[in-house]
Order: C-alpha cells, then structure tokens, then sequence
C-alpha cells in the first residue's frame, strides 16, 4: 500500500497544474492564470511500490462559472525515458526529494492498474490516507477478457477529453477531463466505467465518470 506523507512539496501540486493546465485542448479556462481548489480524487497503489498514482479533480473558480477537471498523475523518483511531452514539472518533496510529475495517461504504470482496475484486480485507495480503501469510488467491471497483457498504447488529446488506445486498437480508455454529473448517452454504452464524486465550491457534492472503456 503507498504511505501518504505528511510533508511539503516546492513547488506544490496546485501550482504545477496552474501552469500545466492551459497548455492542454480540453481546458474551458480564459487566457488567465487558473485559480484551482482540491474538490476529490483518488489514488491507485502500484503493485511493484515505486510509482506514485494519484486521480486529482481540481476545481477553476477563476471565471464566471466553475469548472471541474479530472487529472490523473504521477510522481517518480526519475524521469520518464520517452514521456517528455507528457511532463507536468519537478517538485521538491519533503521525504522523497525531487519528484518527476507527469500527466497519468502517458504512464504505463498508471493505464495498467486502471485496466486493473476495470477487470476488478485493483481497489481504489483515499487519497490523502495511507492503506485505506476508497469505498465512494464505484467501478463498472469491463471484465477480464482481452484487458491482460496490454503492454503499450496511444494518447490522444482532444478538445473534448482523452483517449487512450490501446495496443492493436481493442479497446479506448475514454478520460473525462471537464467533469460533468452524470452520465452521458456515450458513457452508458461503455464496456466498463470509473465513477466518483467531487466537491463543489457551495460545499455540494456530484458524482460522475471518470474513465470509460469503449469497444
């Protein structure tokens, strides 16, 4: 189980994706600087203990309306060999020292346990307490079937959100990354699905979908 340190991070993790977030498709935001709140997430352990996985939604209250955003990371202990473009930043971390943060679609490590996840071989994790199950996230299992044994896969970022394709094209891992309530049409025809709530700047909370696995 991954241990949740009690302890600084410079810069800290709002402030990466403050930066970071503009820079992506999907983002709704102004040309301004985003100013982000923690609403939710999650975390995923990694079988082997040395990647970090955590399923941040962060809420912009900048513009006239709030909007929710669903960012999969990771941190590592090393860069990334071939994931440059997926970096997010480098931060100092209390315990650990230099982190290497990257966007969690690009990270095999991250899109094998969420597989894991939706066969029903992983258990999501609180976010911010060690060695504790996370029993508001709900997963729709897609099954075992032709998830094992993914080795590699393709990132495409559009304005609409994220598709992960994997190897051979079996299957798309669809990422919600502007959160909505609910489900769509869309997400109900999918194979398997990832759900959870996030907070909202009035104290309320919604639930939606997180990722979709599509044929």
């Amino acid at each position: 189980m991954a241990v949740i340190h009690r302890t600084t991070m410079e810069p800290g993790k709002l402030q990466l994706l403050s930066a970071w977030l503009p820079t992506r498709p999907w983002y709704t935001g102004t040309a301004g600087e985003p100013r982000l709140a923690r609403a939710g997430g999650f975390r995923l352990d990694d079988p082997q203990g040395a990647v970090g996985m955590e399923f941040m939604v962060v809420t912009d209250i900048s513009g006239d309306l709030p909007v929710s955003y669903f960012v999969p990371v990771t941190y590592r202990g090393a860069a990334l060999d071939g994931a440059d473009q997926a970096l997010i930043g480098t931060t100092e971390h209390g315990v650990l020292g230099r982190r290497w943060v990257y966007d969690g679609v690009h990270d095999p490590v991250l899109v094998a346990q969420v597989l894991a996840l939706l066969r029903g071989q992983a258990e999501p994790q609180a976010q911010s307490v060690s060695d504790t199950p996370d029993p508001t996230v709900a997963v729709r299992s897609a099954g075992d079937g032709h998830l094992a044994g993914i080795t590699s896969a393709t990132v495409r970022d559009t304005r609409q959100g994220t598709d992960v394709v994997l190897d051979g094209e079996i299957a798309t891992l669809a990422v919600s990354r502007v959160l909505r309530p609910g489900s769509s049409g869309d997400t109900a025809k999918a194979r398997g699905d990832v759900t959870g709530p996030w907070g909202l700047p009035d104290d309320g909370e919604v639930r939606g979908t997180f990722f979709a696995l599509f044929d």
